[in-house]
């Protein structure tokens, strides 16, 4: 499955196909996630699930054994490529998809989801590979933030899928035959038009002794475990935002069922806008002082939300934009924490992908579900997990910089193998 035209000093496809395609395969976990929101009440009902946080074992049994499926593919990525692992994940995420819609007993929908998010962790790991074969510094930052501004549009629209299927007389097994046939696209796309992007050289031998040192480096290295330990955090209140949500907005802000979607879909929104920003300033000020003035403005308002769910309680107009800014500000967290933590590791970038992308997923589903559990029929959990952890977060990315924010390392020019 191996194409040389990859490393030569151009590929068969285009940047902007690329992009386009990365973010498509990036974009099915999530849409795998969000799509199911507005089909929760529906689903439970269904499966006869009682408990409200409990039917929250839907979204996050997938999130936290798709986290625990990254340590798996990267090292296979690293020695067969990258279009076998994405070529599998896909077979794995549309088979699944087609079981879990044929399923009526929840405990068993659980177990097939949990599989499913485990085979299909290698839509997470690849493609952060393949960013690492092709780029390095700011511009990978910049090429992940364009990536990201197109993958994020899939919070934003698949609530509303998920309520359109529902509405035109679908139920939510339909949601589930959809997504098959989304994946199953997408490895038709990948089998004719993308090449391998692992150069020959780099090939890693499956040996336990190799594959445990070149994770143990990926792990160790100060540069940038503190950035993979910041994303895990930040990434955990996104997940605790989407488990919460349906509940948040429909039982405590009393919002109709229809009218979540657009509500959920506009605060996710922010994301989409501010990655498109962060790809035009990333390669001006560079990823460092981005994200660190992201993640220092994320506290600030992070601060308010837990005000506001004290002295707010209740009131949507002050719960809405602050999400909304929280939202948006990690489009110039992500991106940018993921290229930096990335940026040591070129020679074994499917392994340092596999176990970065496993502490940043599985951390973050289960800080998310954590954050969900404890939801009480207030927004104050929420805010109060949102604080916690972006301080956090800035501790760990202190530990990175050895206490000083706002450096720009000198890098050499990236030598990119697109042409635009």
């Amino acid at each position: 499955m191996s194409n040389p035209a990859a490393h030569s000093d151009s590929l068969p496809l285009g940047k902007r196909e690329l992009i386009v395609l990365l973010a498509l395969l990036m974009s099915l976990n999530a849409l795998s996630i969000d799509a199911m929101l507005p089909a929760l009440d529906e689903m439970a009902a269904e499966l006869g699930v009682l408990d409200g946080n409990r039917r929250q074992l839907i979204v996050a049994v997938y999130t936290i054994t798709m986290g625990l499926g990254c340590l798996i593919p990267g090292s296979y990525a690293d020695r067969y490529g990258r279009r076998p692992i994405l070529l599998f994940s896909l077979i794995a995420y549309s088979s699944l998809a087609l079981v879990v819609a044929a399923l009526t007993h929840f405990e068993l929908l659980l177990w097939m989801r949990g599989i499913a998010g485990l085979l299909s962790a290698g839509l997470m790991v690849a493609p952060m590979a393949i960013v690492r074969d092709l780029y390095e510094g700011d511009a990978m930052a910049r090429l992940m933030s364009t990536i990201a501004a197109v993958f994020i549009t899939v919070p934003v629209v698949a609530p509303s899928f998920g309520q359109a299927v529902l509405t035109v007389g679908g139920t939510w097994h339909w949601i589930f035959v959809i997504l098959a046939f989304i994946g199953a696209i997408a490895g038709v796309w990948v089998w004719f038009r993308l090449p391998e992007t692992l150069a020959p050289e780099k090939r890693q031998e499956i040996i336990v002794p190799v594959i445990l040192r070149n994770m143990h480096a990926a792990l160790v290295n100060r540069q940038s475990i503190g950035y993979v330990f910041g994303t895990m955090l930040v990434m955990g209140g996104v997940f605790g935002y989407v488990n919460t949500a349906q509940q948040i907005y429909e039982q405590h802000f009393g919002i109709d069922a229809d009218t979540f979607p657009i509500l959920f879909g506009s605060t996710a929104a922010m994301m989409a806008i501010a990655n498109i920003v962060n790809s035009r300033i990333v390669m001006r000020f560079g990823a460092r002082r981005v994200s660190h003035t992201g993640v220092l403005i994320f506290i600030a308002v992070s601060a308010t939300q837990v005000w506001a769910s004290h002295y707010r309680a209740g009131d949507i107009n002050w719960f809405l934009p602050l999400t909304a800014i929280n939202l948006g500000l990690l489009g110039f967290l992500g991106a940018n924490f993921g290229s930096i933590a990335m940026q040591p590791f070129a020679h074994i970038a499917g392994s340092a992908s596999s176990v970065q992308t496993f502490f940043r997923m599985f951390g973050a589903a289960m800080v998310g579900m954590l954050i969900g559990q404890a939801y009480d029929g207030t927004a104050k959990p929420f805010a109060l997990a949102l604080l916690i952890c972006s301080s956090l977060a800035l501790m760990f990315v202190l530990y990175s910089e050895k206490g000083r924010l706002f450096r720009r390392l000198n890098v050499k020019p990236p030598k990119e193998r697109i042409v635009p």
